[in-house]
């Protein structure tokens, strides 16, 4: 494909992505995206909101916003929908960093430039990627394991503590890199302290409280918990509240507003600072980057840095 040829097509579309409206523009870009699961948590609802409005504010560019709501037949459709219309370039926030690379294949075959946009695909796939933009989600996890096994040192406990986690939904590439950047950190840093188990909460709050429950009866002795994500981790502290097992350190992977407020209050320890609206806004500008011609790094990362209660106060609370 031609990416300086004029773009003819673009879209209106619901979240659901099922209306395609066809009219002429100049000199402009079409560029689509389908993503993960709008309605599964906040992160991704302000996500959408920020793309939509940082393309709304670029008169170079029309987007096609889709969404596969979690289901990957749906976004491999979704992704044939888009090679038809002859976009631009298509970003993809992967339902399975597996299974969606033969429709990622087709799309690099048809001369349209992917973006991968905040989890990757495998690494079997990254020949037909143009550009990953998104969080270093290894490194979110090997941060969220400092920020634990700090803690357990202030409290003099990093030789005996137990900890258990929750991770996200299986096949899916961040789940999996929190957790590796987690298991792989937390041995190095602190040596004595026994990671008990690890079950998936699947992104979902109420399901990581009845994970914690679970664990929570399992287990009399829990010092630490480690969720995948802020959303997860507050579900794990309400089945701790709710039990009466007060003094377990809870740590996130990405804060949320709620974790933020749990922080305040006093309840939740520590997380990594990751913004929606900077991970919406760099996508869209790594796929026109990409589009103009300019020198974009294959994995270009955004920083996620370490918020605790003792630094949380240099940090503004989520909006999502």
């Amino acid at each position: 494909m031609n990416f300086t040829k004029k773009a003819v097509l673009a879209a209106t579309t619901t979240i659901a992505g099922s209306a395609f409206a066809t009219f002429a523009m100049a000199d402009s870009y079409v560029i689509g995206i389908t993503q993960n699961n709008v309605g599964v948590d906040s992160y991704q609802t302000t996500y959408e909101r920020a793309f939509i409005a940082a393309a709304e504010a670029n008169d170079d560019v029309e987007v096609v916003v889709l969404d596969a709501g979690g289901d990957v037949a749906r976004q491999i459709a979704q992704m044939e929908d888009l090679i038809q219309q002859e976009v631009d370039a298509i970003i993809i926030w992967p339902t399975n960093g597996e299974a969606v690379i033969p429709a990622v294949r087709k799309a690099h075959q048809a001369g349209i430039p992917v973006i991968v946009t905040n989890s990757n695909i495998a690494e079997q796939g990254f020949d037909f990627v143009a550009s990953f933009s998104g969080p270093d989600n290894i490194t979110q996890g090997s941060r969220s394991a400092e920020i634990m096994c700090d803690k357990f040192k202030d409290m003099g406990i990093e030789d005996e503590a137990r900890v258990v986690q929750i991770s996200g939904q299986p096949g899916y590439t961040t789940a999996i890199e929190r957790q590796q950047g987690f298991d792989e950190r937390l041995p190095e840093v602190c040596p004595n302290v026994t990671l008990v188990e690890t079950q998936p909460g699947d992104w979902n709050r109420e399901k990581s409280q009845q994970v914690m429950e679970a664990f929570l009866v399992k287990y009399d002795d829990i010092d630490g918990v480690y969720a995948g994500d802020d959303n997860m981790g507050v579900g794990a502290l309400n089945a701790a509240r709710a039990a009466g097992r007060e003094g377990i350190i809870f740590v996130g992977a990405t804060n949320f507003s709620v974790g933020y407020e749990a922080m305040e209050a006093g309840e939740y320890w520590g997380s990594i600072y990751q913004s929606p609206v900077d991970d919406a806004e760099a996508a869209l500008k790594t796929a026109l980057d990409v589009l103009n011609g300019e020198d974009v790094p294959f994995l270009n990362y955004f920083d996620t840095p370490k918020i605790t209660q003792d630094n949380m106060d240099e940090f503004t609370k989520p909006v999502f």
